[in-house]
Protein backbone atom coordinates (compact mmCIF):
# COMPACT_ATOMS: atom_id res chain seq x y z
CA UNK A 1 0.00 0.00 0.00
CA UNK A 2 1.39 3.42 -0.83
CA UNK A 3 0.91 6.66 1.02
CA UNK A 4 -1.64 7.93 -1.47
CA UNK A 5 -3.89 4.96 -0.67
CA UNK A 6 -3.81 5.40 3.10
CA UNK A 7 -6.79 7.22 4.63
CA UNK A 8 -5.77 10.51 6.19
CA UNK A 9 -7.80 11.82 9.08
CA UNK A 10 -10.21 14.60 8.11
CA UNK A 11 -9.12 18.02 9.24
CA UNK A 12 -11.13 18.67 12.38
CA UNK A 13 -12.61 22.06 13.06
CA UNK A 14 -10.79 22.20 16.40
CA UNK A 15 -7.88 24.13 17.76
CA UNK A 16 -4.53 23.64 16.11
CA UNK A 17 -1.95 21.51 17.87
CA UNK A 18 0.54 24.33 17.28
CA UNK A 19 -0.15 27.93 16.24
CA UNK A 20 2.54 30.41 15.23
CA UNK A 21 1.84 34.13 14.97
CA UNK A 22 4.30 36.70 13.61
CA UNK A 23 7.42 34.64 14.31
CA UNK A 24 10.69 36.47 13.61
CA UNK A 25 14.28 35.34 14.00
CA UNK A 26 17.46 37.27 13.27
CA UNK A 27 21.08 36.11 13.26
CA UNK A 28 23.14 39.28 13.47
CA UNK A 29 22.20 41.39 10.44
CA UNK A 30 20.53 38.43 8.71
CA UNK A 31 16.74 38.16 9.00
CA UNK A 32 16.12 34.40 8.85
CA UNK A 33 12.38 34.52 9.65
CA UNK A 34 10.06 37.50 9.22
CA UNK A 35 6.43 37.58 10.42
CA UNK A 36 5.74 33.85 9.91
CA UNK A 37 2.26 32.70 10.93
CA UNK A 38 1.18 29.08 10.68
CA UNK A 39 -1.41 26.67 12.09
CA UNK A 40 -0.54 22.99 12.31
CA UNK A 41 -3.74 20.97 12.57
CA UNK A 42 -4.36 17.44 13.80
CA UNK A 43 -4.39 14.94 10.95
CA UNK A 44 -2.50 17.19 8.51
CA UNK A 45 0.68 16.39 6.62
CA UNK A 46 1.97 19.94 6.12
CA UNK A 47 4.80 20.30 3.59
CA UNK A 48 7.19 23.21 4.11
CA UNK A 49 8.79 24.35 0.86
CA UNK A 50 11.33 26.93 -0.28
CA UNK A 51 14.77 27.43 -1.74
CA UNK A 52 17.91 26.69 0.25
CA UNK A 53 18.26 29.37 2.92
CA UNK A 54 14.57 30.31 2.80
CA UNK A 55 14.17 29.69 6.53
CA UNK A 56 12.61 26.21 6.60
CA UNK A 57 15.15 24.60 8.95
CA UNK A 58 15.26 27.74 11.12
CA UNK A 59 11.47 27.61 11.54
CA UNK A 60 11.61 23.94 12.54
CA UNK A 61 14.42 24.70 15.00
CA UNK A 62 12.38 27.51 16.58
CA UNK A 63 9.44 25.14 17.05
CA UNK A 64 11.74 22.49 18.53
CA UNK A 65 13.44 24.86 20.96
CA UNK A 66 16.86 24.91 19.31
CA UNK A 67 16.51 28.65 18.57
CA UNK A 68 14.53 31.26 20.48
CA UNK A 69 12.31 33.57 18.39
CA UNK A 70 12.97 37.30 18.49
CA UNK A 71 9.34 38.18 17.76
CA UNK A 72 5.91 36.57 17.69
CA UNK A 73 4.14 33.96 19.79
CA UNK A 74 3.55 30.21 19.78
CA UNK A 75 0.73 28.22 21.34
CA UNK A 76 0.26 24.47 21.88
CA UNK A 77 -3.40 23.47 22.31
CA UNK A 78 -4.20 27.13 22.90
CA UNK A 79 -1.70 27.57 25.75
CA UNK A 80 1.50 29.66 25.48
CA UNK A 81 4.49 27.68 24.25
CA UNK A 82 8.08 28.89 24.30
CA UNK A 83 10.50 25.96 24.68
CA UNK A 84 13.94 26.86 25.99
CA UNK A 85 15.48 23.68 24.60
CA UNK A 86 14.54 20.48 22.73
CA UNK A 87 13.87 18.66 26.02
CA UNK A 88 10.96 21.02 26.74
CA UNK A 89 9.68 20.55 23.19
CA UNK A 90 9.76 16.77 23.62
CA UNK A 91 7.82 17.11 26.87
CA UNK A 92 5.04 18.79 24.84
CA UNK A 93 4.95 15.89 22.38
CA UNK A 94 6.99 17.64 19.66
CA UNK A 95 9.81 15.64 18.05
CA UNK A 96 12.16 16.46 15.19
CA UNK A 97 14.36 14.61 12.72
CA UNK A 98 17.20 16.98 11.81
CA UNK A 99 19.07 17.27 8.52
CA UNK A 100 22.37 16.54 10.26
CA UNK A 101 23.09 13.52 12.40
CA UNK A 102 23.04 13.52 16.21
CA UNK A 103 24.30 9.98 16.77
CA UNK A 104 27.07 8.47 18.89
CA UNK A 105 29.47 6.97 16.36
CA UNK A 106 31.12 4.46 18.71
CA UNK A 107 27.80 3.06 20.00
CA UNK A 108 25.59 0.46 18.32
CA UNK A 109 22.37 1.18 16.48
CA UNK A 110 20.34 -0.24 19.38
CA UNK A 111 22.17 1.87 21.97
CA UNK A 112 21.58 5.01 19.91
CA UNK A 113 17.88 4.22 19.58
CA UNK A 114 17.52 3.65 23.34
CA UNK A 115 19.52 6.74 24.30
CA UNK A 116 17.22 9.09 26.22
CA UNK A 117 14.16 6.87 25.67
CA UNK A 118 13.94 5.37 29.15
CA UNK A 119 14.93 6.06 32.76
CA UNK A 120 16.31 3.56 35.23
CA UNK A 121 17.16 0.00 34.24
CA UNK A 122 17.35 -0.92 30.58
CA UNK A 123 15.61 -4.16 29.69
CA UNK A 124 17.43 -4.66 26.44
CA UNK A 125 15.47 -7.69 25.27
CA UNK A 126 12.05 -6.05 25.61
CA UNK A 127 13.28 -2.73 24.27
CA UNK A 128 15.00 -4.40 21.31
CA UNK A 129 11.64 -5.95 20.46
CA UNK A 130 10.04 -2.50 20.64
CA UNK A 131 12.68 -1.19 18.24
CA UNK A 132 12.06 -4.07 15.82
CA UNK A 133 8.31 -3.37 15.93
CA UNK A 134 8.96 0.25 14.97
CA UNK A 135 11.32 -0.84 12.18
CA UNK A 136 8.64 -3.17 10.83
CA UNK A 137 6.01 -0.43 10.91
CA UNK A 138 8.33 1.95 9.03
CA UNK A 139 9.44 -0.69 6.56
CA UNK A 140 13.16 -0.16 7.21
CA UNK A 141 15.87 -2.72 7.85
CA UNK A 142 18.65 -2.00 10.36
CA UNK A 143 21.19 -4.29 12.01
CA UNK A 144 20.86 -3.34 15.68
CA UNK A 145 24.28 -4.62 16.78
CA UNK A 146 26.32 -2.64 14.21
CA UNK A 147 28.23 0.48 15.27
CA UNK A 148 27.08 3.80 13.83
CA UNK A 149 30.59 4.50 12.50
CA UNK A 150 30.28 1.47 10.20
CA UNK A 151 27.00 2.60 8.61
CA UNK A 152 26.58 4.45 5.35
CA UNK A 153 25.08 7.95 5.31
CA UNK A 154 21.70 6.56 4.26
CA UNK A 155 21.70 3.97 7.04
CA UNK A 156 22.55 6.65 9.63
CA UNK A 157 19.60 8.74 8.45
CA UNK A 158 17.31 5.74 8.94
CA UNK A 159 18.49 5.46 12.54
CA UNK A 160 17.63 9.13 13.11
CA UNK A 161 14.12 8.64 11.71
CA UNK A 162 13.39 5.53 13.79
CA UNK A 163 14.77 7.20 16.94
CA UNK A 164 12.29 10.02 16.51
CA UNK A 165 9.30 7.79 15.68
CA UNK A 166 9.85 5.72 18.84
CA UNK A 167 8.56 8.69 20.86
CA UNK A 168 5.11 8.54 19.19
CA UNK A 169 4.96 12.36 18.98
CA UNK A 170 1.84 14.55 18.61
CA UNK A 171 3.74 16.89 16.27
CA UNK A 172 6.45 15.38 14.11
CA UNK A 173 8.95 17.69 12.36
CA UNK A 174 10.86 16.03 9.51
CA UNK A 175 13.60 18.23 8.03
CA UNK A 176 14.30 16.61 4.64
CA UNK A 177 14.25 13.04 5.99
CA UNK A 178 14.07 11.38 2.57
CA UNK A 179 17.16 13.07 1.10
CA UNK A 180 19.25 9.90 1.55
CA UNK A 181 16.54 7.25 1.18
CA UNK A 182 15.80 5.05 -1.80
CA UNK A 183 12.36 4.91 -3.50
CA UNK A 184 11.07 1.90 -1.55
CA UNK A 185 12.27 3.43 1.73
CA UNK A 186 10.66 6.76 0.84
CA UNK A 187 7.38 4.95 0.19
CA UNK A 188 7.63 3.27 3.58
CA UNK A 189 8.35 6.57 5.33
CA UNK A 190 5.45 8.32 3.60
CA UNK A 191 3.20 5.43 4.62
CA UNK A 192 4.34 5.98 8.19
CA UNK A 193 3.66 9.72 7.96
CA UNK A 194 0.15 8.98 6.73
CA UNK A 195 -0.50 6.51 9.55
CA UNK A 196 0.78 8.98 12.16
CA UNK A 197 -1.44 11.73 10.72
CA UNK A 198 -4.44 9.37 10.61
CA UNK A 199 -4.15 9.00 14.39
CA UNK A 200 -4.50 12.78 14.78
CA UNK A 201 -0.85 13.80 14.84
CA UNK A 202 0.34 16.84 12.90
CA UNK A 203 3.26 16.13 10.56
CA UNK A 204 5.54 18.82 9.11
CA UNK A 205 7.59 17.56 6.17
CA UNK A 206 10.39 19.74 4.77
CA UNK A 207 11.13 18.42 1.31
CA UNK A 208 12.38 19.41 -2.14
CA UNK A 209 10.87 16.33 -3.81
CA UNK A 210 7.70 17.24 -5.62
CA UNK A 211 6.49 13.65 -5.92
CA UNK A 212 6.32 13.51 -2.13
CA UNK A 213 4.21 16.67 -2.05
CA UNK A 214 1.80 15.30 -4.65
CA UNK A 215 1.47 11.98 -2.86
CA UNK A 216 0.99 12.95 0.76
CA UNK A 217 0.64 16.68 1.48
CA UNK A 218 -2.73 17.92 2.73
CA UNK A 219 -1.39 21.46 3.11
CA UNK A 220 1.72 23.30 1.94
CA UNK A 221 3.44 26.57 2.85
CA UNK A 222 6.20 28.22 0.81
CA UNK A 223 8.90 30.37 2.44
CA UNK A 224 11.01 32.86 0.50
CA UNK A 225 13.72 34.85 2.32
CA UNK A 226 12.12 34.00 5.65
CA UNK A 227 8.58 35.13 4.74
CA UNK A 228 5.49 33.14 3.80
CA UNK A 229 4.84 33.78 0.11
CA UNK A 230 2.29 31.07 -0.71
CA UNK A 231 -0.08 28.61 0.94
CA UNK A 232 -2.11 25.75 -0.45
CA UNK A 233 -4.86 23.55 0.96
CA UNK A 234 -4.67 21.35 -2.15
CA UNK A 235 -0.95 20.93 -2.92
CA UNK A 236 -1.23 18.07 -5.43
CA UNK A 237 -3.45 20.10 -7.75
CA UNK A 238 -1.49 23.35 -7.29
CA UNK A 239 2.03 22.03 -7.69
CA UNK A 240 2.95 24.41 -10.52
CA UNK A 241 1.86 27.39 -8.43
CA UNK A 242 4.00 26.15 -5.52
CA UNK A 243 7.08 25.66 -7.70
CA UNK A 244 6.64 29.14 -9.15
CA UNK A 245 6.44 30.58 -5.63
CA UNK A 246 9.56 28.65 -4.58
CA UNK A 247 11.89 29.70 -7.38
CA UNK A 248 10.34 32.97 -8.63
CA UNK A 249 10.03 31.71 -12.19
CA UNK A 250 7.21 32.23 -14.60
CA UNK A 251 5.20 29.14 -15.37
CA UNK A 252 5.99 27.99 -18.93
CA UNK A 253 3.13 28.12 -21.38
CA UNK A 254 3.50 24.42 -22.07
CA UNK A 255 3.78 23.38 -18.42
CA UNK A 256 2.16 19.96 -17.96
CA UNK A 257 -0.57 19.10 -15.50
CA UNK A 258 0.53 17.79 -12.13
CA UNK A 259 1.26 14.10 -12.03
CA UNK A 260 4.17 11.70 -12.22
CA UNK A 261 5.43 12.98 -15.58
CA UNK A 262 5.04 16.59 -14.53
CA UNK A 263 6.79 16.02 -11.23
CA UNK A 264 9.62 14.16 -12.93
CA UNK A 265 10.22 17.16 -15.20
CA UNK A 266 9.71 19.74 -12.47
CA UNK A 267 12.11 17.91 -10.15
CA UNK A 268 14.88 19.12 -12.46
CA UNK A 269 13.14 22.50 -12.96
CA UNK A 270 12.05 21.49 -16.45
CA UNK A 271 15.55 21.26 -17.87
CA UNK A 272 15.40 19.50 -21.23
CA UNK A 273 16.39 15.86 -21.46
CA UNK A 274 19.99 15.67 -22.69
CA UNK A 275 20.46 14.27 -26.14
CA UNK A 276 22.52 11.06 -26.37
CA UNK A 277 26.20 11.86 -26.18
CA UNK A 278 27.31 12.04 -29.80
CA UNK A 279 30.95 13.14 -29.71
CA UNK A 280 33.51 10.36 -30.04
CA UNK A 281 34.84 9.50 -26.60
CA UNK A 282 38.49 10.33 -26.07
CA UNK A 283 41.07 8.77 -23.82
CA UNK A 284 40.21 7.24 -20.48
CA UNK A 285 40.52 9.56 -17.48
CA UNK A 286 39.63 6.95 -14.86
CA UNK A 287 40.50 3.27 -15.00
CA UNK A 288 39.41 1.00 -12.14
CA UNK A 289 40.91 -2.48 -12.22
CA UNK A 290 39.52 -5.13 -9.85
CA UNK A 291 39.03 -2.70 -6.97
CA UNK A 292 37.90 -4.24 -3.66
CA UNK A 293 37.50 -2.82 -0.16
CA UNK A 294 36.67 -4.06 3.34
CA UNK A 295 35.21 -2.12 6.24
CA UNK A 296 36.71 -1.79 9.73
CA UNK A 297 35.17 -5.13 10.75
CA UNK A 298 36.67 -6.90 7.73
CA UNK A 299 33.38 -7.26 5.84
CA UNK A 300 33.62 -7.09 2.05
CA UNK A 301 31.96 -3.85 0.87
CA UNK A 302 33.38 -3.55 -2.65
CA UNK A 303 34.24 -6.60 -4.74
CA UNK A 304 36.34 -6.80 -7.92
CA UNK A 305 35.04 -3.55 -9.40
CA UNK A 306 36.32 -2.83 -12.92
CA UNK A 307 35.18 0.34 -14.66
CA UNK A 308 36.30 3.02 -17.13
CA UNK A 309 35.25 6.68 -17.32
CA UNK A 310 36.17 8.43 -20.56
CA UNK A 311 37.05 12.05 -21.13
CA UNK A 312 33.86 14.01 -21.74
CA UNK A 313 31.55 11.37 -20.22
CA UNK A 314 29.25 11.23 -17.20
CA UNK A 315 29.01 7.73 -15.75
CA UNK A 316 26.25 7.34 -13.17
CA UNK A 317 26.48 4.84 -10.31
CA UNK A 318 23.05 3.57 -9.26
CA UNK A 319 22.07 1.19 -6.48
CA UNK A 320 20.23 0.86 -3.22
CA UNK A 321 22.05 2.76 -0.46
CA UNK A 322 24.60 0.58 1.31
CA UNK A 323 25.62 -1.57 -1.66
CA UNK A 324 29.17 -0.31 -2.06
CA UNK A 325 28.65 3.16 -3.54
CA UNK A 326 29.96 4.93 -0.43
CA UNK A 327 33.02 2.68 -0.30
CA UNK A 328 33.75 3.16 -4.01
CA UNK A 329 33.64 6.93 -3.54
CA UNK A 330 35.79 6.76 -0.39
CA UNK A 331 38.50 4.67 -2.08
CA UNK A 332 38.61 6.95 -5.14
CA UNK A 333 38.78 10.00 -2.83
CA UNK A 334 41.78 8.62 -0.95
CA UNK A 335 39.83 8.28 2.30
CA UNK A 336 39.64 4.48 2.45
CA UNK A 337 42.31 1.92 1.50
CA UNK A 338 41.66 -0.62 -1.22
CA UNK A 339 42.02 -4.24 -0.10
CA UNK A 340 42.75 -5.31 -3.67
CA UNK A 341 42.96 -3.86 -7.17
CA UNK A 342 44.14 -0.53 -8.51
CA UNK A 343 42.85 2.66 -10.09
CA UNK A 344 44.44 5.17 -12.44
CA UNK A 345 43.70 8.83 -13.25
CA UNK A 346 44.82 9.90 -16.73
CA UNK A 347 47.13 6.90 -16.85
CA UNK A 348 48.79 7.57 -13.50
CA UNK A 349 48.26 5.07 -10.68
CA UNK A 350 46.60 6.76 -7.70
CA UNK A 351 45.58 3.73 -5.60
CA UNK A 352 47.58 4.83 -2.56
CA UNK A 353 47.31 8.58 -3.18
CA UNK A 354 46.18 10.98 -0.46
CA UNK A 355 43.36 13.48 -1.04
CA UNK A 356 45.99 16.24 -1.46
CA UNK A 357 47.81 14.22 -4.14
CA UNK A 358 44.54 13.52 -5.92
CA UNK A 359 43.69 17.23 -5.95
CA UNK A 360 47.11 18.04 -7.43
CA UNK A 361 46.46 15.40 -10.12
CA UNK A 362 43.31 17.25 -11.21
CA UNK A 363 40.71 15.21 -9.32
CA UNK A 364 37.72 17.13 -7.98
CA UNK A 365 36.04 15.37 -5.04
CA UNK A 366 32.50 16.07 -3.81
CA UNK A 367 32.03 13.65 -0.87
CA UNK A 368 28.59 12.45 0.17
CA UNK A 369 29.08 13.66 3.76
CA UNK A 370 30.11 17.29 3.33
CA UNK A 371 30.23 17.93 7.09
CA UNK A 372 32.60 15.09 7.92
CA UNK A 373 35.09 15.41 5.07
CA UNK A 374 34.00 18.09 2.60
CA UNK A 375 34.55 21.29 4.56
CA UNK A 376 35.87 22.90 7.74
CA UNK A 377 32.77 24.25 9.43
CA UNK A 378 34.72 26.42 11.89
CA UNK A 379 36.35 28.40 9.06
CA UNK A 380 34.87 31.11 6.86
CA UNK A 381 33.05 30.60 3.57
CA UNK A 382 35.98 32.17 1.69
CA UNK A 383 38.44 29.77 3.34
CA UNK A 384 36.33 26.77 2.37
CA UNK A 385 35.80 27.97 -1.20
CA UNK A 386 39.53 28.38 -1.75
CA UNK A 387 40.95 25.47 0.25
CA UNK A 388 42.21 23.75 -2.91
CA UNK A 389 44.51 26.60 -3.89
CA UNK A 390 45.29 28.76 -0.87
CA UNK A 391 48.88 28.94 -2.15
CA UNK A 392 47.68 31.44 -4.76
CA UNK A 393 46.67 33.81 -1.97
CA UNK A 394 49.76 33.47 0.21
CA UNK A 395 52.59 36.00 0.38
CA UNK A 396 55.47 35.85 2.86
CA UNK A 397 53.47 33.40 4.97
CA UNK A 398 50.37 35.62 5.15
CA UNK A 399 47.01 35.20 3.41
CA UNK A 400 45.94 38.01 1.06
CA UNK A 401 42.45 38.41 2.47
CA UNK A 402 41.29 41.11 0.06
CA UNK A 403 42.11 38.96 -2.97
CA UNK A 404 40.49 35.95 -1.30
CA UNK A 405 37.28 37.88 -0.65
CA UNK A 406 37.12 39.03 -4.27
CA UNK A 407 37.62 35.47 -5.57
CA UNK A 408 35.09 34.09 -3.09
CA UNK A 409 32.49 36.68 -4.11
CA UNK A 410 32.93 35.65 -7.74
CA UNK A 411 32.34 31.99 -6.86
CA UNK A 412 29.35 32.90 -4.69
CA UNK A 413 27.80 34.69 -7.66
CA UNK A 414 28.57 31.97 -10.21
CA UNK A 415 27.24 29.14 -8.03
CA UNK A 416 24.47 31.06 -6.24
CA UNK A 417 25.95 30.51 -2.77
CA UNK A 418 23.85 32.67 -0.47
CA UNK A 419 25.45 34.10 2.67
CA UNK A 420 25.97 37.48 4.32
CA UNK A 421 29.44 37.61 2.75
CA UNK A 422 32.70 35.72 2.17
CA UNK A 423 33.65 36.09 5.84
CA UNK A 424 30.48 34.33 7.05
CA UNK A 425 31.17 31.31 9.23
CA UNK A 426 30.66 28.18 7.14
CA UNK A 427 28.66 26.46 9.89
CA UNK A 428 26.11 29.28 9.72
CA UNK A 429 25.14 28.53 6.11
CA UNK A 430 22.10 26.43 5.27
CA UNK A 431 22.80 22.84 4.26
CA UNK A 432 22.06 23.53 0.61
CA UNK A 433 24.38 26.53 0.47
CA UNK A 434 27.14 24.52 2.11
CA UNK A 435 26.73 21.88 -0.61
CA UNK A 436 26.84 24.50 -3.36
CA UNK A 437 30.04 25.93 -1.86
CA UNK A 438 31.75 22.52 -1.89
CA UNK A 439 30.66 22.04 -5.51
CA UNK A 440 31.94 25.48 -6.45
CA UNK A 441 35.36 24.70 -4.99
CA UNK A 442 35.72 21.31 -6.69
CA UNK A 443 34.27 22.27 -10.08
CA UNK A 444 36.68 25.20 -10.40
CA UNK A 445 39.80 23.15 -9.73
CA UNK A 446 42.40 24.08 -12.35
CA UNK A 447 43.12 21.84 -14.08
CA UNK A 448 40.07 19.61 -13.53
CA UNK A 449 40.61 16.24 -15.21
CA UNK A 450 38.20 13.97 -13.35
CA UNK A 451 35.26 14.78 -11.07
CA UNK A 452 33.96 12.38 -8.42
CA UNK A 453 30.54 13.65 -7.35
CA UNK A 454 28.82 11.62 -4.60
CA UNK A 455 25.22 12.66 -3.93
CA UNK A 456 25.90 16.23 -5.21
CA UNK A 457 22.25 17.35 -5.06
CA UNK A 458 21.41 15.95 -1.64
CA UNK A 459 19.43 18.57 0.27
CA UNK A 460 19.17 21.02 -2.65
CA UNK A 461 15.98 22.70 -3.84
CA UNK A 462 14.63 22.21 -7.36
CA UNK A 463 16.29 25.32 -8.75
CA UNK A 464 19.66 24.44 -7.25
CA UNK A 465 19.47 20.87 -8.61
CA UNK A 466 19.16 22.20 -12.15
CA UNK A 467 22.04 24.63 -11.59
CA UNK A 468 24.31 21.90 -10.21
CA UNK A 469 23.73 19.64 -13.17
CA UNK A 470 24.23 22.53 -15.56
CA UNK A 471 27.70 23.02 -14.05
CA UNK A 472 28.45 19.28 -14.21
CA UNK A 473 27.33 19.08 -17.84
CA UNK A 474 29.48 22.10 -18.65
CA UNK A 475 32.49 20.34 -17.11
CA UNK A 476 31.68 17.26 -19.17
CA UNK A 477 31.53 19.35 -22.31
CA UNK A 478 34.99 20.74 -21.51
CA UNK A 479 36.32 17.18 -21.57
CA UNK A 480 36.16 16.35 -17.87
CA UNK A 481 35.29 12.74 -17.00
CA UNK A 482 32.62 12.52 -14.30
CA UNK A 483 31.67 9.65 -11.98
CA UNK A 484 28.28 10.57 -10.52
CA UNK A 485 27.05 8.57 -7.51
CA UNK A 486 23.41 9.30 -6.73
CA UNK A 487 20.45 7.64 -5.04
CA UNK A 488 18.12 9.64 -7.33
CA UNK A 489 17.51 7.33 -10.29
CA UNK A 490 15.47 9.96 -12.16
CA UNK A 491 18.42 12.35 -12.00
CA UNK A 492 20.84 9.71 -13.26
CA UNK A 493 18.53 8.88 -16.17
CA UNK A 494 18.39 12.58 -17.06
CA UNK A 495 22.06 13.48 -16.64
CA UNK A 496 24.30 10.44 -17.18
CA UNK A 497 25.67 9.18 -20.48
CA UNK A 498 25.95 5.67 -19.05
CA UNK A 499 24.59 4.01 -15.91
CA UNK A 500 26.37 1.31 -13.89
CA UNK A 501 24.51 -0.54 -11.12
CA UNK A 502 26.14 -1.79 -7.90
CA UNK A 503 24.62 -4.54 -5.77
CA UNK A 504 26.37 -5.87 -2.65
CA UNK A 505 29.60 -4.30 -3.76
CA UNK A 506 29.82 -5.68 -7.27
CA UNK A 507 28.79 -4.39 -10.67
CA UNK A 508 25.58 -6.00 -11.91
CA UNK A 509 25.45 -4.35 -15.32
CA UNK A 510 25.83 -1.23 -17.42
CA UNK A 511 23.45 0.39 -19.91
CA UNK A 512 22.45 3.64 -21.58
CA UNK A 513 20.08 5.90 -19.61
CA UNK A 514 17.05 5.20 -21.80
CA UNK A 515 13.59 5.13 -20.23
CA UNK A 516 13.21 1.65 -21.72
CA UNK A 517 16.05 0.45 -19.46
CA UNK A 518 14.40 1.60 -16.19
CA UNK A 519 12.99 -1.85 -15.44
CA UNK A 520 16.33 -3.47 -16.21
CA UNK A 521 18.13 -1.05 -13.89
CA UNK A 522 15.57 -1.71 -11.16
CA UNK A 523 16.09 -5.46 -11.48
CA UNK A 524 19.86 -5.05 -11.17
CA UNK A 525 19.38 -2.86 -8.09
CA UNK A 526 17.39 -5.73 -6.54
CA UNK A 527 20.17 -8.20 -7.33
CA UNK A 528 18.68 -9.90 -10.39
CA UNK A 529 21.13 -11.28 -12.93
CA UNK A 530 20.63 -10.86 -16.66
CA UNK A 531 19.52 -14.07 -18.35
CA UNK A 532 22.37 -15.78 -20.09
Amino acid sequence: MNAAALPLAPRPETAAILSLAGIGKRFGAFQALDDVSLDLMPGDVHCLLGENGAGKSTLCNVIFGVHQPDAGTMQVDGAPYRPRNPREALSHGIAMVHQHFSLVDDATVLDNLLLGQARGWLYRGAQAKQVRDVLTSVGLDLALDVRISDLSVGERQRVEIVKCLMREPRLLLLDEPTAVLLPAEIDALLDTCARVAARGCAVVLVTHKLREICRIATRATVLQSGRVVARSASPSSEIDHLVHAMIHRARPDDAPDAGDDAVSRLSLVQTPEPSPYSRPLGDEVLQIDGLSARDAEGAQRLSDCTLVVNRGEIVGIAGVEGNGQSELGAVLAGMMPASAGRFFVAGREMTQASPRELTRAGVGIVPEDRHAVGCVTGMSLADNLLLNHLDRYTQAGFLKRRAMCAAALDLMTRFDVRASGPDALFSGLSGGNQQKAVLARELTLDPLVFLLAAQPTRGLDVGAVAAVYAHIRAARDRGVGVLLISSELDELLSVADRIVVLYRGRIMGSCTPDAANRGRIGAWMAGAEDDA
